[in-house]
């Protein structure tokens, strides 16, 4: 299947790779002919996606290391280095996730928050600043964020997660405007995209709670459809935009 898919020729970076979303998303990516190059900061975890990723697509060229996404300059390099191996970079997919809620408003703790804005905004920040050159030079750039229906309708109990999510969009709908001024009068090519979820659920979820519903939840192979569409969509059409994955 590799090489012949929509995104042949592709090179494609996944940001927060080793979690059950990651995988979904190394695999469709792959499935679709595209190079795809990983990051977590987890090792081990990272090693097993891109193994089953490379394994389940037939062969496709599916990287990974890890990096320090809090660090600029670690992203950077990162960001660089892969233009220099593949010569391009056509996407950076943003799938560093965390949570952290309380039982009340009240109960709510900063040190939530301080966790939270690393994990959810300077990953975001780090990883927009590093690519963002490439992925303008690119003539099919995506920078994907996948976030939360909190972050437009925060809870009491949630507010640092929805508030870290909230600046999350913020920064990646500048970027989209950067792309947009970058672009000039010619036809956008470069966009920088809001995946809107309620929450995530996978088979190991179903499997630890058969009785459970999950109403609402996007399944990771669902995200990582979804995620693999943005090729195929303009620029113009996505850039800036949220798109919704739930009601």
């Amino acid at each position: 299947m590799a090489g012949n898919g929509a995104l042949s020729g592709a090179v494609i970076a996944v940001a927060g790779a080793g979690g059950p979303a990651g995988r979904a998303t190394l695999l469709r990516l792959a499935e679709e002919g595209a190079t795809v190059v990983a990051a977590d900061n987890d090792p081990e975890r990272l090693a097993e996606a891109v193994d089953a990723a490379r394994y389940a697509s037939g062969g496709a060229t599916v990287t990974g290391e890890p990096v320090d996404l809090l660090e600029l300059q670690s992203t950077r390099d990162w960001a660089t280095h892969i233009e220099k191996d593949f010569g391009r970079v056509d996407g950076l997919v943003h799938l560093v996730g965390g949570w952290r809620g309380s039982e009340t408003f009240t109960k709510t703790s900063l040190d939530d928050w301080d966790f939270l804005e690393l994990l959810l905004v300077r990953t975001v920040q780090n990883t927009s600043l590093a690519f963002h050159e490439a992925l303008q030079n690119s003539d099919r750039g995506r920078y994907v964020l996948i976030s939360a229906a909190g972050a437009s309708r925060p809870t009491a109990g949630n507010a640092a997660y929805a508030a870290a999510k909230a600046a999350a969009e913020a920064w990646t709908l500048a970027m989209a405007d950067f792309f947009r001024k970058a672009g000039g009068r010619q036809e956008l090519t470069s966009a920088a995209v809001i995946l809107v979820v309620k929450a995530l659920v996978h088979d190991a979820m179903r499997a630890e709670r058969p009785n459970a519903k999950f109403a609402g939840f996007t399944d990771v192979k669902d995200l990582a459809e979804a995620i693999a569409g943005l090729w195929e969509k303009p620029a113009a059409e996505v850039n800036g935009n949220r798109l919704w994955l739930t009601e």
